[in-house]
């Protein structure tokens, strides 16, 4: 795995999937800094929030012995102790009615897996990274593109030394057919350590009690569409051009609310600074439409 390149373009499944929705939104979340602190910035949300504390706790697991990694009470104990992050406006939450919907959400997705853990109680791999940044490795190394990311869950599978790449999804809807998401993550787990990649799934904590299968993609074919997507977003970084395909949609208008300077912001984290909508905004009135399926 290479070291930290300053300079190299780093690309993953998210920053991928934002340039192919609105290169707009791209920049601001990846690209922009904010001039007072020289930090990036996101917009935290209700569903952000839900995702990102579930994550946290399912993949703390992957530091406990297999056999006893699902314990009910101190599961749903660490569910509760990480949700107090993102409580309130922390969490993007207009009011205590809407916090409490989503922290419910999460709660049976936890107890979900605590019922039916299936493949977690079996043995896990974690991609090891040489520093604290994600694991990666060299996509190209003539164009100077490292491809990274943070695989969810790497059951070891001692039948044939393998390993079996799972997701956890906790949004309503199921990925496109055509996504890049789980070919992305089987080219890094396939660079970043030495045993082969034999199953790749979903598993959508909200409703299915296991992870879904999907069909292993062609990795060769998978690399070449990547690249070309990650040259796309290099000449943008290059040209200084970053246009929204709508004049304004879905993916940029909120974020345009924190150069503009209408957006609360609420704390740092990890070198970014986090911040809100503001209270008189909803995010429902940006809808998602023609949206490029990644």
């Amino acid at each position: 795995m290479p070291t930290s390149k300053r300079f190299a373009l780093w690309v993953s499944h998210s920053s991928i999937g934002e340039f192919l929705n609105c290169p707009r939104a791209y920049y601001i979340k990846y690209v922009y800094k904010n001039p007072t602190t020289g930090n990036k910035v996101t917009l935290m949300n209700p569903s952000l929030a839900l995702g990102q504390t579930v994550h946290t706790v399912l993949e703390s697991l992957t530091t406990l012995p297999a056999d006893k990694r699902i314990q009910g009470t101190t599961l749903i104990d660490h569910y509760n102790e990480e949700w107090k992050k993102v409580s309130g406006e922390k969490g993007g939450f207009r009011d205590e009615e809407q916090e409490l919907a989503y922290k419910n959400r999460g709660a049976i997705m936890i107890n979900r897996v605590m019922f039916h853990p299936g493949p977690l109680v079996n043995k896990a791999v974690r991609l090891v990274s040489p520093d604290s940044l994600p694991p990666r490795y060299y996509l190209s190394k003539e164009e100077d593109i490292l491809l990274c990311g943070k695989v969810d869950w790497l059951e070891y599978m001692p039948k044939d030394d393998s390993v079996h790449i799972i997701d956890f999804k906790t949004g309503k809807n199921e990925e496109k057919g055509d996504s890049l998401q789980l070919p992305i993550y089987a080219l890094l787990v396939k660079n970043c350590q030495n045993r082969k990649v034999s199953n790749i799934s979903y598993w959508y904590l909200e409703k299915d009690n296991e992870p879904v299968d999907m069909p292993m993609p062609d990795l060769d074919k998978a690399r070449d569409t990547i690249l070309e997507i990650a040259l796309k977003m290099k000449a943008a970084r290059a040209e200084k051009k970053f246009v929204c395909p709508k004049n304004g949609c879905y993916a940029c208008k909120p974020l345009e609310n924190i150069i503009e300077g209408k957006a609360k912001f609420i704390g740092t984290v990890d070198y970014q600074d986090v911040f809100i909508m503001p209270e008189l905004e909803d995010p429902n009135d940006y809808t998602k439409e023609d949206v490029t399926p990644i």
